[in-house]
């Protein structure tokens, strides 16, 4: 079983990177595994999805009949047949739009990091045995200086205006201003996000809402240890304020 704690943060469809958090949803043993290039799943954010090969059809259906949980895992680098990475993320259909041509649009929120093992078969699409990972604590100083640190970046991004990712609301373009009204909402859901309470859920989020590089993303999935990777989050922002010509306070 996985437990995470329940909460509202602004309900509006701009606001796509945070919804009411999952409680008590038990994990199926072995899920499909849907293998992406550049996509990943972080537990608790919302992840769109435009289901069109027929192979991925067929799995959201079954999906649908059953436990509704498929996993995003990105293709490993450099390979050219379809080899997921071994950590990954498992989500849950949270809503489902099928189009007259059979292709849907999907929203799908993440659970958890799992480990993929296994696999059972490969057509009509990829099915593996999972392993859920759960986090490391650190220690609560140690944490909470972090966090600190981790406000403080977020607040000195708001400031500089810089666009959001397209990650962040399922954009197709390649960045969101600050000007546009979904991109007001999400500075209100990442203000939001820097009061949660949870560590876990905190860097997972702002991963999710702030990180553009598909290989950071990645790595900031595999780190299992919360300090570790409030640090490597921290660590990623700093370089991207650096590039954009802001220094440490915040004085360009």
């Amino acid at each position: 079983m996985l437990a995470v704690a329940a909460r509202n943060v602004i309900p509006t469809a701009c606001a796509r990177a945070l919804s009411p958090y999952i409680v008590w949803v038990e994990l199926p043993t072995a899920a499909p595994v849907m293998t992406l290039p550049a996509a990943t799943l972080f537990p608790q954010a919302l992840l769109p999805l435009y289901i069109f090969e027929p192979r991925y059809r067929q799995m959201l259906a079954d999906a649908l009949e059953s436990h509704r949980m498929f996993v995003v895992a990105m293709q490993k680098p450099g390979c050219i047949r379809e080899v997921p990475m071994n950590v990954a993320g498992l989500g849950l259909v949270r809503m489902s739009i099928q189009h007259p041509d059979g292709t849907s649009h999907v929203m799908l929120q993440g659970l958890t990091r799992v480990a993929l093992g296994e696999t059972l078969r490969y057509k009509p699409y990829r099915l593996q045995r999972i392993t859920p990972l759960s986090s490391h604590p650190a220690p609560e100083p140690v944490i909470q200086s972090l966090l600190h640190q981790l406000r403080e970046l977020v607040q000195r991004r708001l400031r500089m205006g810089l666009p959001l990712p397209p990650s962040a609301l399922g954009a197709d373009s390649d960045e969101w201003t600050l000007s546009n009204p979904c991109s007001k909402v999400m500075i209100s859901v990442l203000e939001s996000i820097m009061r949660l309470k949870n560590p876990e859920f905190v860097a997972d989020l702002l991963s999710a809402a702030l990180v553009r590089q598909p290989e950071q993303r990645q790595v900031l999935l595999e780190r299992l240890n919360v300090g570790d990777r409030l640090r490597l989050l921290i660590e990623y922002l700093e370089q991207e304020l650096t590039r954009h010509g802001d220094k440490p306070g915040g004085v360009a």
